[in-house]
């Protein structure tokens, strides 16, 4: 009989995943012997109270952990970027259950909404922790299928239920062309662990490598939504409720991006010269077609589907530079961006509950006027989108060209530059929609004040206190950026 050595497990390391599925079956139990408000109130706070204790715990590793460790084997890797990846995927978590408390789901599916946030979160979490292809594609699948059945949960809206299905198409299909690119590489190194297909086996064809980190970047692409990869984007954005389409937007991008920084900086250093210009190509479709098709966009979500896309190549730049400069542009990048996504989508969610309906942008005729407090934030963080002071976002292009620079790609640069010039057009036309345009008139209730909601002013705040702060205090962040990518070999 064949004894299997039974694997160590540092369930301390594991304690952010372990508090998310709590939160999970707290959610998900309790809420069926609750009713009206209580139900929706209970299953918030339990939500907001599992984020928030996994981001202090991962704070805490992050503090205690020196050097990169292998934890339940060899299947995670506990380190300090995984660590700082998941303070990020909690905290959009968090600024995400501010953005869904005032959402006009059914109560009777308001635990379960909770439940599936805090169940995708922790496939995040999970992800960005891999340390194999196996545990890559559990984490995928574990927060994909929670986010295919958060973009369908308002199954009495057509758009909601479409959206869900695309998404669900399309993104098993990207799903299902990295697990096939992950059996590829395996077939070619005979080994899934991310450092050992780094040492390959000789004697095996190349051809099956390059194919395998081929279809794994075209899967990874899916989920970071950049072009030519992009198309369940738009759709899915507009169609999926507002509070998920703004933890999508974020967290999404967070988890992929890092993870595929991870996986070809450890696993395919070998074949550097093949994947960064294969992203440098992908990065210049995002950013020409997100840019050119946000141009003609009316609606205000799928402008800012676009606008996604665009930014995934200006994320993926860093990436593609294969240097440690934009091993911290994209830490850093993705502080500011996660708060500014989540933030606008916030403010289109004030104003779709104010007006009953998608809103275009028209709808936002003299907003600024009306709502100068979630006008003066939206406009803040359309500035910073085009990459304007005082959001953090000006200091992530900057480093992120930096970067492409360092590489000697002073062209991949220009093209940056060239698409930001581009954006100015449909961002800050929207800021001169707020401000320069008279309001439609329209029949209001009596009193004539838009509906109250403080948890998501809260969170808009808090969206533009980030923004401004991640700008502020750029230092200590490039610093702690520094030392988590210290752990993917890069010099310091």
């Amino acid at each position: 009989m064949i004894a299997f050595a039974r694997p160590t497990i540092d369930w301390g390391a594991l304690s952010p995943e372990l508090v998310l599925l709590g939160g999970v079956a707290l959610t998900l139990v309790v809420p069926l012997f609750l009713r009206g408000r209580a139900r929706r109130g209970f299953s918030a706070a339990v939500a907001l109270l599992s984020l928030a204790a996994a981001a202090v715990l991962a704070g805490v590793l992050a503090t205690r952990d020196s050097a990169s460790t292998e934890i339940v084997a060899t299947a995670l890797r506990r380190d300090q970027l995984a660590e700082i990846a998941q303070i990020l995927l909690c905290g959009s978590g968090v600024l995400a259950v501010g953005v869904s408390l005032a959402e006009r789901e059914s109560d009777e599916r308001v635990g379960e909404y909770y439940a599936l946030l805090l169940s995708a979160v922790g496939g995040m979490v999970f992800f960005v922790a891999a340390n194999n292809l196996i545990t890559l594609f559990l984490g995928l699948e574990w927060f994909s299928i929670s986010l295919y059945v958060l973009t369908a949960i308002a199954v009495d809206r057509l758009p909601s239920l479409e959206a869900g299905l695309k998404y669900l198409v399309v993104g098993s299909f990207g799903s299902a062309i990295l697990l096939f690119g992950s059996a590829l590489v395996y077939g070619a190194t005979g080994a899934v662990r991310f450092a050992e297909i780094a040492a390959g086996r000789p004697g095996r064809p190349d051809a099956l490598l390059v194919a395998g980190l081929a279809m794994l970047l075209v899967g990874l692409a899916f989920k970071v939504s950049a072009a030519p990869f992009h198309m369940w984007t738009p759709d899915v954005y507009q169609g999926a409720p507002t509070p998920v389409t703004a933890f999508m937007s974020a967290a999404t991008k967070v988890a992929a991006l890092v993870l595929t920084m991870r996986v070809l900086v450890t696993a395919f250093p070998g074949q550097a010269d093949l994947w960064t210009v294969a992203l440098a190509v992908i990065v210049c479709i995002s950013l020409a077609w997100g840019n050119l098709a946000a141009l003609v966009q009316s609606d205000v979500k799928r402008m800012l589907a676009y606008s996604s896309i665009s930014h995934a190549g200006f994320l993926l730049m860093p990436i593609a530079a294969g240097n440690a400069l934009g091993g911290r542009a994209l830490l850093y990048y993705l502080v500011s961006y996660a708060a500014m996504s989540i933030g606008s989508f916030a403010v289109v969610a004030a104003r779709e509950r104010e007006l009953a309906r998608l809103v275009t942008v028209e709808d936002f005729a003299g907003f600024g006027w009306e709502r100068p407090g979630h006008g003066l934030a939206l406009g803040l963080f359309m500035f910073g989108f085009v990459g304007l002071p005082p959001a953090g976002l000006f200091l992530g292009k900057f480093y992120a060209f930096s970067a492409a620079i360092e590489r000697g790609w002073t062209w991949l640069a220009i093209v940056g530059i060239v698409a930001t010039v581009v954006s100015i057009y449909y961002y800050l036309g929207l800021v001169r929609m707020m401000y320069m345009q008279p309001p439609e008139l329209r029949l209001v209730p009596a009193g004539g004040s838009p509906p109250r909601d403080p948890a998501l002013a809260a969170t808009v705040a808090a969206a533009a206190v980030v923004t401004i702060g991640s700008f502020v205090a750029a230092g200590p962040l490039i610093d702690v950026m520094r030392d988590a990518v210290a752990f993917l070999g890069f010099p310091r």
